[in-house]
């Protein structure tokens, strides 16, 4: 059994013609403990690891995540991503061959976006997204109600095309244009909250290509007023995103000092779900959740889930992360794997594509196939790694 991450490093290894002794040796960890990450044995489920990793054999991290295929997409899935790309591609080229629309109208459509990602309806928004990439871009290069349509493009690009990509398990240069363009709009517009929530994905973007110090950068350089509560809702989600980019630098004053400016804002906005954030006190502690497990803290991660009532949660997608990130955590944990199985369907049941698609897990379903038993548990994860779409 091999889990995909752990395939591509192999093979990229031996590619280069490295030991496991040498590449062990570079990334800080036991030759042992390598053989087990290649063999499936063991997740692969940090950032932070695989970049050490990447660097031990002087390529960059998507050379090892790259490479490795997600669960495979049903027909309505792949005419989506298709018409996606292609929208994304027609605006790179600046032919969008949209249609001029009102920027109330629009808004409407942005707003259904993001309900549609934020409730876990990844179908939904892929069947909306091409279309209404294509109809902003045009309405925008007719100079149409333009600071309004910048604004939604900044919105759509970022909490709607970005976020779908991501669910849906694309290529990262493909969530990076998407990315680009809202930082363009931003840009243009001049205005604090569209460059907060482009510098947001921006940073994301950059934690996942593995460019920790450059995402830690880019937040660094936003600054926002805390007047309404909006503003400090976008403050809060900048300093959670920030405090994973600690996590993933090992940053450990940073990411506790992040964390803790979230959660004093977060006191004073209470549950909230402007921009499709859903930014509040429950929000903070599954990104502690998730700043623990970056760091290979299970055990805290997993008390740190036991806090959390995911029903106060404003975001249905939020929910299954939850749950996701709570199995993997106990994943890691002694006499633990009956739990991490059942947190693990909660997240599926709420939203497949949050555990099928997303890499660390599909890391941690093959760690635990690999131990799973043959009883009743054992035939639930099979299961479960078989819908993801790993070999059973």
């Amino acid at each position: 059994m091999s889990d995909a991450l752990g395939k591509t490093l192999r093979e990229v290894r031996k590619a280069h013609g490295k030991s496991l002794a040498v590449i062990a040796g570079r990334a800080g960890i036991s030759p042992s403990y390598l053989s087990r990450l290649e063999s499936g044995e063991r997740a692969l489920d940090r950032r932070s690891l695989i970049v050490a990793l990447a660097d031990a054999l002087e390529v960059a991290p998507s050379e090892i995540t790259g490479g490795a295929p997600a669960a495979p997409r049903g027909t309505d899935d792949d005419r989506a991503f298709a018409d996606v790309r292609l929208a994304l591609l027609a605006v790179g080229l600046g032919e969008p061959r949209g249609i001029v629309q009102p920027a109330e109208q629009l808004r409407h459509r942005v707003s259904h976006l993001i309900a549609a990602i934020n409730g876990a309806d990844t179908a939904g928004a892929g069947a909306a997204l091409p279309s209404l990439i294509r109809d902003l871009h045009e309405t925008e290069k007719a100079h149409q109600d333009e600071p309004e349509v910048l604004r939604l493009l900044a919105l759509a690009h970022m909490q709607g095309t970005q976020a779908w990509l991501a669910a849906v398990g694309a290529p990262m240069d493909l969530s990076w244009q998407a990315t680009t363009f809202a930082r363009q709009s931003a840009e243009r517009l001049g205005e604090p909250v569209a460059l907060g929530v482009a510098t947001y994905g921006t940073a994301l973007g950059l934690l996942s290509a593995g460019a920790f110090d450059l995402a830690a950068q880019t937040l660094d350089a936003v600054e926002l007023p805390l007047v309404t509560v909006e503003d400090m809702q976008l403050a809060g989600s900048l300093a959670l995103a920030s405090s994973l980019v600690s996590a993933a630098r090992n940053d450990r004053p940073e990411r506790f000092a992040a964390l803790e400016y979230a959660s004093e804002l977060a006191e004073r906005t209470g549950e909230t779900n402007m921009l499709g954030f859903g930014f509040g006190p429950s929000n903070v502690a599954v990104w502690r959740m998730q700043c623990a497990l970056e760091v290979g803290d299970h055990a805290e991660a997993a008390a740190l889930a036991d806090t959390v009532d995911p029903r106060a949660l404003t975001v249905r997608a939020r929910e299954a992360i939850y749950w996701r990130e709570y199995g993997r955590a106990l994943a890691h944990l002694p006499k633990q794997r009956d739990n991490a199985v059942t947190m693990l369907r909660r997240a599926e049941q709420i939203s497949p594509d949050h555990v099928h698609r997303h890499p660390f897990t599909r890391s941690t379903l093959t760690e635990l196939l690999a131990r799973a038993k043959r009883d009743a548990v054992g035939r639930e994860m099979r299961g479960l790694a078989y819908r993801a779409g790993l070999h059973v």
